[in-house]
């Protein structure tokens, strides 16, 4: 390998972003986060790198396997990288913003690093856009969360949207209600985990039909609640399942076409919710487009619940972008009509030197059009030239 070569290899998981791809990311993030303004979800910043016992508490937990560290120079404390930026605003929310009145809506997006990728997302860098409402138990929230994460994906372009609605806290709380614990529990985890069928009737002990049922009730949404419906649930089960009926109640009636399904049993990738949670896929498009759901702030245990959309799977479901529409301006034209051009919407690419053969040069640089005598004329690939 020359040296060239060797100083443009980066680690595994990562990548530079080169024209036009850069643009378009940039482009797509400001859709996203204009469509959580609009709804009023105000937007804040948090640093990239925090002190690790503020960054990894409580919720923060669940990411401490995914967090590089690093040694602060200054205080000679231990920081870590934000692996994820759904913790830091709750921190934001429970301290700068204590005083806000609830329910606190906020928005956030930017790069987060990760020590390593999944099979279905091996970028370990990406940004993360989202937003969270914090301070409200209410199911409208649930349901405003989700329906604001479909339709900032639309705005943004991405088309044959679903969403699949999960539980994670429903089977440790129907464990602990029937009084399983330790090495049981995990079995039964376990097997519900695989979706083995088998193994759930062989581990789920007395209550073994009723974790089966759970486990069938998965799939469309009208057959996954017709499923749960007549199960006999404990008290805080029977909750959640009144959450999930309210909520797809207002989601059905906002987005009649939107593609619903349920998983009562699933919980891998929800390990810090506290309820009512989700995953948006787009048809096609490998990777999810992001996920979210109910939680607790770490600092005061107050509710909330919110989203992240991952950028890179969002760019995987739209087409790629093209240069547009740029405007070579010939060697010795006035700064003054390059700006009038400017501010009509052009793209405009000065010559630094003359060419002999302008259009030729225009064409080299990546451009559409070239000015001839005042006039923005397009270029075709037969030379012949169309005057707009």
């Amino acid at each position: 390998m020359n040296d060239a070569a060797n100083k443009a290899l980066l680690p595994h998981g990562l990548r530079d972003v080169l024209p036009p791809d850069a643009d378009h990311e940039a482009a797509v993030a400001q859709r996203l986060v204009a469509t959580f303004a609009a709804r009023g979800y105000q937007r804040v910043d948090p640093p990239l790198v925090e002190f690790e016992d503020s960054l990894l508490d409580g919720a923060g937990q669940a990411m401490s396997t995914a967090t590089f560290r690093l040694m602060d120079p200054v205080s000679q404390r231990m920081m870590g990288v934000r692996a994820d930026m759904t913790i830091q605003v709750a921190r934001i929310a429970a301290t700068r913003l204590a005083g806000a009145p609830r329910p606190l809506r906020l928005a956030y997006a930017g790069n987060v690093l990760r020590v390593k990728g999944s099979q279905l997302r091996p970028e370990r860098q990406f940004i993360q856009a989202g937003v969270e409402i914090v301070g409200s138990e209410a199911a409208c929230a649930d349901a405003e969360i989700i329906l604001l994460a479909v339709e900032a994906l639309g705005e943004a372009g991405v088309a044959n949207l679903s969403v699949d609605i999960n539980m994670p806290t429903l089977v440790p709380a129907l464990c602990r209600a029937i009084g399983f614990h330790g090495e049981a529990e995990a079995e039964l985890r376990a097997a519900l985990d695989r979706k083995d069928a088998t193994a759930v009737a062989a581990s789920g002990g007395k209550a073994a039909d009723l974790f089966g049922a759970l486990l069938r009730a998965s799939g469309p949404v009208d057959a996954a609640l017709a499923a749960l419906a007549p199960l006999d649930l404990p008290k805080e089960c029977a909750a959640e399942r009144r959450r999930l009926d309210e909520v797809v109640a207002i989601l059905k009636e906002a987005i009649p076409a939107l593609t619903l399904t349920v998983d009562a049993v699933e919980y891998r990738g929800f390990e810090y919710q506290t309820g009512l949670s989700f995953t948006v896929f787009a048809r096609g498009v490998r990777g999810e487009m992001g996920r979210g759901g109910r939680y607790h702030v770490s600092q005061n245990g107050e509710p909330a619940t919110g989203f992240s959309l991952f950028l890179d799977s969002v760019l995987r479901a739209l087409p790629r972008p093209g240069n547009g529409k740029r405007l070579y301006l010939p060697h010795g034209t006035a700064p003054s009509q390059g700006h009038a051009l400017r501010k009509k919407g052009w793209i405009t690419i000065a010559g630094l030197e003359p060419a002999a053969d302008p259009a030729a040069e225009a064409r080299r640089l990546g451009c559409s059009h070239i000015l001839v005598d005042d006039a923005a004329v397009e270029l075709s690939d037969g030379d012949s030239r169309n005057s707009m």
